[in-house]
């Protein structure tokens, strides 16, 4: 059978009603309640014509609304679109527009406004949905369009008055399910995740620590054997590894334990009166901060119940791992392998020197240029290939869906992402790192040539590079190694980041700016990234030490 999202939700409300679902500042809501809550927002969506196929944006922070947005969306057979709220103006009327939204599902004031301005531009948009009280310039917006386009605006609350029963329209696992991710290359690109394959790979089957399930059925069965699992998400669910989460959990009758904002103050708390047994951070950016909140009130609060701490969308490092280990000795750590493009990948480990290892597995092997596999123990390097259930490909771009999702000669789909490895004798795969410049600060993507074409449009910068350099607490930064403008004044850091933050999210902006007499490239034009990050680092070091 194929897997529908909203059939798998339905099965488990049912089997284990009273069970709770989610929890959130307080609330405590069952499966037959969120159940409930989403089937009565499915009808507000109905009703204002959005249903199978339609995409709709979710312009959200983490709330019991992003969750029945989702559940909702799934249910009339709609497709959900992830947005990073963190976006400027011109990011986001770039995802709103390349996804072909149709609504927008909007709340804070900040947001609503930003929705506001980009309505004039965003032709296929027809109706939004605000969460909250209206702010009066969306409301303008809305009616002061160009020709004679008009916007409905539908408030959240319209749900409260909807019927609370199922009575959608058969689903049959194929709908998709669009993830947005900054990628490595260019502006975010959609995935395209069919239900059933989104369900086999990034959810695991449905069971993560064993056999996949088989049927609905078994699911039901399964989840009533299984321990309700306090899982607190410190990551927003606009995040893939979030939402992977998110629905893994609530597949397994998990209890979800949500907050608006990352604080770490409030996730110590949140351990001992959840009773919270599993967190999921995003690398040292939401490492570091909680650990350091966990060794200030070591001995004040009661963590006998949290029993691991899972990284997923960043690497955190051993440093971070060892300091969570000298508070609770007997935490299991994990990082999760994975991606947008090809799900829950599995376990990734460090050995003693510092090398990332992913264990032998069916679902990964390492190929040459030509799509042919590297045998194990050749020492040949090559790209990690994802294998089996992976997505249809990216949203409306033929050309970087068949370079990224090919299908070798035997008809095996795989997914090609640029990860690099080498695969030992005994099948462990050896990742070494993204072939192309992509920056990781504390699990946010940031594309080197976007923010090096920002640098340029300054007038004081004759050239630039954009490379990472090594940050204790995210990871990585970004620094930028910066050629000035014959005649113009140097220009400061500040006026740098500034510049960036006009049009790209602030944490693109660069922290780390080295000022040279010339940029290096080859012969041929292009970027000598080693020389640059060797630049970067250097002067990177030395601010360190000056600190």
């Amino acid at each position: 059978m194929k897997f529908n999202l909203a059939d798998v939700f339905e099965t488990v409300a049912d089997s284990v009603p009273e069970r709770i679902a989610l929890s959130y500042e307080g609330r405590q809501i069952s499966y037959a309640e969120l159940d409930r809550l989403s089937n009565q927002v499915a009808h507000m969506l109905s009703a204002a014509g959005i249903g199978a196929h339609d995409n709709v944006s979710l312009f959200l922070k983490n709330s019991v609304e992003h969750v029945t947005s989702l559940l909702g969306l799934l249910k009339v057979r709609a497709v959900p679109v992830n947005i990073n709220y963190r976006y400027t103006n011109s990011e986001l009327h770039y995802i709103f527009d390349n996804s072909d939204s149709r609504a927008i599902i909007v709340e804070l004031p900040e947001h609503q406004r930003s929705v506001a301005q980009l309505l004039p531009e965003l032709p296929s948009v027809r109706t939004v949905f605000v969460i909250g009280e209206l702010e009066n310039e969306l409301s303008d917006a809305a009616v002061d369009l160009p020709g004679d386009r008009s916007v409905d605006i539908v408030s959240f609350a319209d749900a409260e008055q909807t019927p609370t029963v199922r009575d959608f329209e058969e689903r049959n696992g194929e709908e998709l399910y669009l993830l947005y991710t900054g990628g490595t290359t260019g502006y975010p690109k959609g995935v395209m995740w069919q239900h059933d394959d989104f369900f086999r790979k990034p959810l695991s089957g449905g069971n993560p620590y064993g056999d996949a399930r088989k049927d609905l059925a078994e699911i039901a069965t399964a989840v009533k054997d299984f321990p309700s699992i306090a899982f607190l998400l410190a990551a927003p669910l606009m995040h893939g590894a979030a939402s992977y989460s998110l629905f893994t959990f609530f597949t397994l009758g998990g209890r979800l334990v949500i907050q608006r904002d990352f604080n770490p103050t409030a996730i110590v708390a949140e351990v001992e009166k959840e009773g919270v047994q599993i967190i999921l951070i995003v690398g040292d950016a939401m490492g570091m901060p909680l650990v350091e909140e966990f060794e200030r009130r070591a001995g004040e609060v009661d963590l006998s119940s949290l029993f691991s701490v899972t990284s997923g969308g960043a690497i955190w490092s051993q440093h971070v791992r060892d300091r969570f280990l000298a508070v609770k000795p007997d935490l299991v750590l994990r990082d999760n392998f994975g991606a947008s493009e090809s799900g829950n990948d599995g376990e990734i480990m460090m050995d003693d020197n510092g090398n990332l290892r992913v264990p032998p597995s069916d679902k990964m092997m390492v190929v040459d240029e030509r799509h042919h596999k590297i045998e194990p123990g050749s020492g040949e390097v090559g790209y990690i290939a994802r294998i089996g259930n992976v997505p249809l490909g990216y949203y409306k771009d033929e050309e970087k869906t068949a370079k990224t999702f090919p299908t070798l000669p035997d008809g095996t789909r795989i997914s090609i992402l640029g990860d690099m490895g080498t695969v030992e004798a005994d099948g462990t795969i050896v990742f070494l790192g993204r072939g192309s410049q992509c920056i990781n600060t504390g699990g946010e993507k940031v594309y080197a040539e976007e923010v090096e074409a920002t640098l340029h449009a300054h007038p004081a910068v004759a050239d630039a590079l954009v490379v990472p350099v090594p940050d204790e607490r995210y990871g990585q930064r970004v620094a930028a190694v910066i050629q000035v403008a014959d005649g113009a004044v140097e220009p400061t850091l500040e006026e740098i980041q500034d510049h960036c933050r006009e049009t790209l999210a602030r944490y693109k902006a660069p922290r780390t700016v080295v000022f040279v007499d010339e940029v290096k490239r080859t012969p041929a034009g292009k970027a000598d990234y080693r020389w640059a990050k060797g630049a970067a680092a250097g002067a990177a070091e030395v601010a360190g030490a000056a600190t």
